[in-house]
């Protein structure tokens, strides 16, 4: 019951802080937004809102720092170097189960988008994730979402993370090459560096979270993938910052739906795709379903992601109930949404 009064207190005081400055300056104009993999598709809104002016639009003077995966970025987070986060939804469960409390503000990805792909010697012998066991699979980061995607997979066969061997291969040239150098069994990534892997025959894949079907497969129908989040006390000290953020990344989702490929490669970029620029248009496609259409959450959504965790993640096991409701908040995108429609 106190834990129960205290949630309840926590999200009334981010209510009653919130709701008059929606139209109000940012309080804190100048802020890091930090990201685990910036030219991931998974993190492609994050982009448009920064090429196209969207922050400096509302007020802010944002630096992005890039991290080699989403673990980093949390970290980045939570020691106060940055303010914001562009990462995977699963971290504000996952901080909730230690008693942190982190809340997404607006949805980019309703898809994972990851792909499990292994080499095409190791592939011949897949038939489920059972047959991982003893592989070396690279991932963006260890404890990143691309490590939680092999771990959920895992547990789908009754096995413990600690079946296979998590390699760090961060998501830009340097995965590319693991692969293409064997020096890793199996990958799990995204685009653009699962489609380069793939058009070079270095990569087949087995489980892929860019279709619908694979995606319901690994987390069921309904999803959240990549957020924007930040820690509670930041929502409630600065509430017009968050609703300044929010406004950028809505408006950029927005632009997302009606831009063509075309216009999307033109705004991101060069080193996004060096000299694979058709290529990259390619993998644009294979995405674009996986971008959220307006940015919000749903609790069923939000059940399905801690569904998945706590089939293999002891600190969500061990905390009991988690207050999903408490790791999200559409108030500020309902806002954003009637500013841009």
């Amino acid at each position: 019951m106190i834990r129960q009064l205290r949630s309840l207190v926590a999200t009334l005081a981010i209510a009653l802080c919130a709701l008059p400055a929606f139209a109000a300056p940012p309080e804190t104009p100048k802020l890091t937004i930090a990201v685990g993999g910036k030219g991931l598709f998974y993190y492609l809104p994050l982009t448009i809102a920064e090429k196209l002016g969207y922050f400096r639009d509302e007020g802010l003077d944002v630096t992005i720092t890039d991290f080699p995966g989403g673990a980093k970025a949390l970290q980045s987070l939570m020691g106060g170097s940055a303010e914001i986060v562009s990462g995977a939804y699963e971290h504000t469960i996952n901080m909730q189960a230690k008693n942190q409390h982190i809340r997404s503000v607006v949805v980019q990805g309703r898809y994972a988008g990851i792909v499990l792909g292994l080499t095409p010697e190791k592939a011949m012998q897949y038939k489920s994730p059972k047959d991982l066991q003893g592989m070396k699979i690279g991932v963006t980061a260890p404890g990143s979402s691309t490590n939680m995607f092999v771990n959920a997979l895992l547990a789908k066969e009754g096995l413990k993370p600690d079946a296979v061997s998590i390699i760090g291969v961060g998501a830009t040239a340097g995965a590319v090459a693991a692969m293409q150098k064997k020096q890793i069994d199996a990958i799990a990534n995204l685009d653009p560096v699962v489609n380069l892997l793939e058009v070079g025959g270095d990569l087949v894949a087995k489980v892929d979270t860019r279709k619908l079907e694979d995606q319901k497969y690994v987390y069921g129908a309904e999803y959240a993938a990549g957020v924007i989040y930040t820690r509670e006390d930041f929502i409630q000290k600065n509430p017009a910052t968050v609703q300044a953020v929010v406004n950028a990344m809505v408006r950029a989702l927005r632009w997302i739906q009606k831009a063509t490929p075309e216009q999307i490669v033109a705004t991101v970029p060069p080193e996004y795709y060096g000299e694979h620029k058709a290529m990259y248009r390619v993998a644009l496609g294979k995405n674009f379903d996986a971008f959220s259409p307006d940015g919000q959450m749903t609790l069923a959504a939000a059940q399905n992601v801690y569904n998945v965790l706590k089939s293999f993640e002891p600190s969500v096991q061990k905390a009991g109930k988690i207050d999903l409701p408490r790791t999200f908040d559409n108030r500020f995108v309902v806002e954003a949404l009637k500013k841009y429609k």
